[in-house]
């Protein structure tokens, strides 16, 4: 199912609708200030599995990080916000990044790392963040599988290669082609662990 959304003024019926999917367990490919992800709620273990299984990835070993509307919802997940890291995340979220922040209680054991931290992003996109404020929880955001980056800009190519898998592939819109850029807070100085589509000082 193709949804065309609105990428500045997304439609409140569409949205009900991919968030109705979302807390029924569903996966949905949609749009980010980057590139196009795999999605579903991070309070749905099955519907994370079901993710991992696509990417061929083992939950335990993969790398998930997850979309959270703003500041004060992401401060729910992280542990411990020292005032530099907090004016850190100020300054550069809205954006293309992911931050790995230490683990609080609320985040779903499987998707936590080893170390006990996480990666969150909020990405400067009006449909990815609307999409988590109509559902209430954060989002999963994980990369579609293979190395083909470059075709998964268009929405309409996801969708005939991804459609069956997936509940819904939002449309809003050609995507970008760079992931985005990951630091790692998670041991108290910033760690750049990929550059990505955000510049770092």
């Amino acid at each position: 199912m193709l949804l065309h959304i609105h990428p500045d003024n997304p439609q409140p019926r569409l949205l009900r609708q991919i968030a109705e999917i979302l807390r029924g367990g569903g996966i949905i490919v949609y749009p980010t200030d980057t590139i196009y992800g795999l999605g579903c709620d991070i309070s749905q273990h099955k519907a994370v599995e079901r993710i991992c299984r696509i990417k061929g990835v083992d939950p335990q070993k993969a790398a998930l990080s997850f979309v959270c509307y703003d500041l004060s919802d992401l401060s729910k997940y992280a542990a411990q916000l020292d005032t530099p890291v907090y004016r850190s995340l100020k300054q550069y979220l809205p954006g293309p990044y992911t931050f790995i922040l230490k683990a609080s209680r609320e985040v779903p054991r499987i998707l936590k790392t080893k170390r006990d931290t996480v990666g969150i992003r909020i990405p400067d996109n009006n449909i990815a963040r609307c999409i988590v404020r109509e559902l209430g929880n954060p989002i999963l955001s994980a990369s579609l599988p293979g190395d083909m980056v470059e075709e998964y800009t268009d929405p309409e190519v996801i969708d005939e290669r991804f459609g069956k898998q997936v509940d819904a592939v939002v449309h809003g819109g050609i995507g970008g082609m760079i992931p985005s850029t990951i630091i790692d807070y998670s041991t108290g100085d910033p760690e750049v662990v990929r550059m990505g589509a955000g510049p770092w000082e």
